[in-house]
């Protein structure tokens, strides 16, 4: 099959983040059997989910790279769709399914490459790494960094093929996911100042939260190579509180630090928590508390632009531009873990992912499929 057929299939499997993704893997694993490659398929604790690593070529040859992505896409609940999002639908040059760009055109991309790859003796080899949960902060791509670093991979560098529209991406924010735990004393609404309102606490911290916020962009790290050249914080969510005449004595505030490169990550949260607990000490009630939890992270990319890896990348998909992108990647552990320099380069765009009537273009699908087979050649003749 093309990428083109595969992405079809590939679609057609609902894999929302967070949802078992055997099926998926059970397909591409078939695929790749059909040409001789053994696929290692790398079960998560539950055995409901799993990554998959593939490898053609002389592991034990010239310096190979990986081409990696994920296999799980957002929802569509509340999303107005034109079509059944998990049946691709032709439109011109126009390809619609939930993943079309992010990121399962790239993964077929992937797929067809690596089974191209066995019809050529390669020099070098080519590694395909395939992940579950991306979407929900490089969940899978934690353990699989641990797999690939005790194989000690012969690889040079890394390719991350979510959507760029074929432009060379070196560079992404990091990204840690917070959980602010507010408690309080509950008690009657009547008697409210008797008792300590954990949703007042949360409303506190958050200000605590805005006015680092506005350091940050104004003091912290800056890289222009964003739209948005500084660290951010940002509250998604505040829960708490059961009924308007009881004072609430818990309230959670989920919240999230996206944060450069050579940003001091610890030094924000040390004095967001250091503000935390002067908001709960001046209640002088002991039960009063905020307790701050650390939840997915994942680190940033920022590879050089004169880097080898660069430089061959624009070489591959015949682009000339360089850009960093706003979203997060498996990218920044690649590098960070494993000490791969990586880019970012895939078909179609995040200005078409994650909302109704998502597509990649056809075009975009062979110009991937023409840097693949660049690589390809390349590694052939152990480049």
């Amino acid at each position: 099959m093309n990428s083109l057929e595969i992405l079809e299939k590939l679609v057609a499997f609902p894999v929302i983040a967070g949802m078992p993704n055997l099926e998926i893997i059970g397909f591409v694993q078939h695929e790749l059997r059909r040409f001789g490659i053994e696929p290692e398929i790398i079960p998560d604790d539950t055995g409901t989910k799993a990554n998959l690593f593939a490898t053609v070529g002389p592991p034990d040859g010239e310096a190979g790279v990986i081409i990696s992505g994920h296999s799980d896409v957002v929802s569509v609940a509340g999303q107005d769709w034109s079509s059944n999002p998990f049946k691709l639908v032709r439109k011109r040059d126009k390809l619609y399914a939930r993943g079309a760009a992010d990121m399962k055109g790239f993964v077929a991309c992937a797929i067809a490459a690596t089974c191209r790859a066995t019809r050529t003796k390669l020099k070098s080899p080519l590694h395909f790494a395939l992940s579950y949960d991306e979407e929900l902060g490089c969940i899978g791509a934690g353990p699989f960094m641990d797999f690939l670093a005790e194989k000690k991979l012969n690889a040079s560098y890394c390719i991350v093929g979510e959507p760029t529209s074929m432009a060379v991406a070196i560079g992404h924010k990091g990204k840690t996911a917070l959980r602010a735990l507010c408690r309080g004393r509950e008690c009657h609404s009547s008697r409210a100042p008797n008792s300590v309102n954990a949703i007042h606490l949360a409303c506190e911290l958050i200000a605590v939260i805005r006015r680092k916020q506005k350091r940050l962009q104004s003091e912290g790290c800056r890289d222009d190579g964003y739209e948005i050249p500084y660290s951010t914080l940002h509250v998604g969510k505040i829960e708490g509180g059961t009924a308007v005449n009881i004072v609430p004595n818990l309230c959670v505030v989920d919240f999230e630090l996206r944060s450069l490169a050579g940003e001091d990550t610890k030094g924000i949260l040390d004095e967001i928590r250091a503000g935390a607990d002067r908001i709960a000490k001046k209640s002088n009630f002991p039960e009063a508390m905020i307790e701050i939890e650390e939840g997915v992270s994942y680190p940033g990319l920022d590879t050089l632009p004169s880097s080898t890896a660069v430089r061959l990348a624009k070489e591959l998909s015949d682009s000339s531009v360089l850009k960093k992108v706003d979203f997060g990647t498996e990218g920044g552990l690649f590098s960070q873990r494993l000490g791969l320099p990586t880019v970012i380069c895939g078909p179609g765009s995040m200005d078409q992912g994650h909302g109704p009537d998502e597509y990649v273009e056809v075009s975009q699908l062979r110009k991937c499929d023409d840097m693949l087979d660049a690589l390809i050649a390349r590694l052939k003749a152990g480049q």
